[in-house]
């Protein structure tokens, strides 16, 4: 079941004239929220561009100047709508002086408002949900030839999103969707509503996936699902995320795997036992608490306690001894007391967490906890999350300063590192997921100050081939190897190099493949003797099936 409401579009230019193909106009998506959205959005882009769209430059991004614009929002927080509406509103005036310009919104917040969007802001065309993602290129065009904006929500999902095309934004690590949706009844979230009831790949299909990703050139993979230790469930498997992970450990290339996000109440010895026996399993682990109230979880119907959580841990920790645990917190869901907030405060000591979001809790219009009684004052959830803030910035500050002095292997990401006086690094993620800050050898960040970031040209120092490539000089997707030197709650600093200490690039076939890319972005020889220019980080896993 689908919803369709056609409503007049504001336009700028009169009647838009019928188009048969998006040749030559260009677009950008704008994510709002979590990984699964980031996921989604590459999707988005990957249809796009199988439609004939083109990704509009960097510098036309910053400016929002493109023919289509999609917004791909959140719902779980109360000031996702006021993020959407501020958008949309700067997005008013720019469409007002391009003609033909348009403007889509997804995601979470769509499957919820539905035409209500349209009525708050009638320059939208395009509005779609999470389970009929792969209308989108089809909707801008109807909305295009109608000169009608066009509202469709389905239901249920139409097409697994996985077998759409997907322009992934990096070539040396991908996000896998295992599942979609979610069977929990937490009080307080609105996802199962919006993205429906979990439903599975088999594993056939995701170690596809992985395997093409990896192909591709990247190193490291993670895999995504609302629960993703309840995998299997539907297909009557219970033990299928281990084995997915150990068979993730057979993958030729495939040197970093990492998942997100489990569920405390499904959670078993047999994932923690393949997490410490896979070796290209990272030890690194996401284990949302919420609260540490017994009482609190009940109430949001949290099938778990608070001892259970922290016995988790500890059998992580015994097999993982490095492991690196993160979780999510709300602080003042309705009826907590001051009692249940020391609670929390003592498990979240006693967890020693590396880094936590925590969240004012907001309600959620159609959830059970928006109307329950006991809503808090905001000057008493504000002082309370003071204080837990305060408690985790020194337990990271202090789990982070256990790091210095440790010899990690960092794979270095795509974009500006870190610049700290005359020392200039690039920035990257520890096995465990921590941010590392990496200083160059001296003279190699001095002669090399503006490596950060895309190259501008061919002359770029990284796009060389392999053989003249300076050995001290990484590339994004390459691994290097320094000493922890400093630390600080987020992040830490491996200035070894500056000193003459450990400093060790290798060579990865994702290297290979973000110099390729870019050499090709770039109009130049992809290295294998191809010029012409060709979309940056596609890849493309089964066609998309258009409801027209």
């Amino acid at each position: 079941m689908s919803e369709t409401i056609q409503t007049p579009a504001v336009t700028t230019a009169g009647t838009l004239p019928v188009v048969d193909a998006a040749d030559g106009r260009t677009y950008l998506v704008r994510t709002l929220g979590c990984q699964m959205n980031v996921h989604d959005s590459e999707h988005m882009a990957g249809m796009l561009e199988a439609a004939g769209y083109t990704r509009a430059t960097a510098a036309d991004e910053a400016a929002s100047r493109a023919d289509v614009v999609v917004i791909n929002t959140c719902a779980v927080r109360e000031n996702a709508a006021t993020r959407l509406y501020g958008n949309l509103g700067q997005l008013a005036g720019i469409k007002a002086d391009r003609p033909g310009m348009q403007i889509a919104v997804g995601g979470c917040l769509a499957q919820k408002d539905r035409g209500e969007i349209v009525g708050k802001a009638p320059w939208v065309d395009v509005v779609f949900g999470t389970h009929n993602l792969d209308a989108l290129p089809v909707l801008l065009e109807r909305a295009r030839h109608n000169a009608e904006a066009q509202v469709e929500i389905a239901e249920s999902l139409q097409v697994f999103p996985s077998t759409l095309p997907t322009r992934r934004e990096s070539v040396y690590a991908g996000w896998v969707s295992i599942s979609v949706g979610c069977n929990n009844t937490c009080t307080f979230c609105i996802v199962p509503h919006l993205r429906g009831k979990e439903r599975d790949r088999r594993p056939g299909e995701v170690l596809a996936e992985v395997e093409a990703l990896v192909a591709a050139g990247a190193v490291e993979v993670t895999l995504l699902g609302q629960n993703v230790n309840s995998y299997g469930v539907e297909f009557g498997d219970r033990g299928a995320f281990a084995k997915l992970l150990r068979a993730c450990g057979t993958i030729e290339g495939l040197e970093r795997v990492r998942f997100t996000s489990p569920h405390p109440a499904a959670f078993t010895d047999d994932v923690i036992a393949a997490m410490a026996e896979t070796p290209n399993v990272m030890p690194q682990l996401h284990m949302p608490l919420q609260s540490g109230s017994d009482r609190v979880l009940r109430a949001m119907r949290r099938s778990y306690r608070s001892e259970k959580f922290l016995g988790i841990l500890d059998r992580v920790r015994a097999a993982m001894p490095d492991a690196a645990i993160t979780t999510d917190i709300i602080v003042g869901f309705p009826g907590e007391t001051e009692e249940d907030f020391g609670q929390t405060m003592r498990v979240v000591e006693a967890s020693r967490f590396s880094s936590a979001f925590m969240f004012q809790y907001s309600p959620r219009p159609g959830t059970p906890a928006a109307t329950m009684e006991g809503q808090l004052p905001k000057a008493v959830v504000q002082e309370r999350f003071e204080r837990l803030l305060a408690l985790q910035e020194r337990i990271g500050a202090q789990e982070a300063a256990a790091q210095v002095g440790r010899t990690l292997e960092v794979l270095v990401a795509d974009g500006p590192g870190r610049k700290d006086g005359a020392s200039h690094r690039l920035s990257g993620r520890a096995p465990d997921n921590r941010l590392v800050h990496v200083a160059l050898p001296a003279g190699l960040g001095a002669e090399h100050a503006l490596l950060a970031g895309a190259p501008s040209s061919l002359d770029d120092a990284r796009l060389a081939d392999v053989a003249d490539l300076d050995p001290r000089l990484p590339r994004p997707g390459d691994m290097v190897t320094a000493t922890v030197t400093r630390s600080a709650p987020h992040h830490l600093i491996a200035d070894s190099a500056l000193a003459g200490g450990t400093y060790a690039v290798r060579r990865t076939r994702s290297g290979d493949a973000w110099a390729r890319q870019e050499r090709a972005r770039l109009g130049g020889d992809d290295g294998h003797g191809h010029g012409t220019p060709a979309p940056a980080g596609a890849v493309t896993l089964g066609m998309p099936t258009l409801r027209r």
